[in-house]
């Protein structure tokens, strides 16, 4: 049996199903954002893109934390 995800990736079936875009796509408009700190870009996503803080908290959390 597989490990449960644990972590921010955790969030990612919902996000993906919820916001109708896969993951990378996700992390790949973060990476190329101007925004460089994690609660700016938090803020961006949810206001540019709609999304719920803990989602957007998520994909940036691990997206930052395997660098830009």
């Amino acid at each position: 049996m597989a490990e449960p995800v644990k972590g921010p990736a955790s969030y990612f079936p919902s996000i993906e199903k919820k916001y109708g875009r896969p993951i990378a796509e996700w992390k790949d408009l973060i990476r190329v954002s101007p925004l460089t700190r994690h609660m700016e870009i938090v803020a961006w996503l949810k206001t540019e893109h709609g999304m719920g803080h803990g989602h957007a908290n998520a994909l940036v959390a691990h997206t930052l934390a395997e660098g830009r």
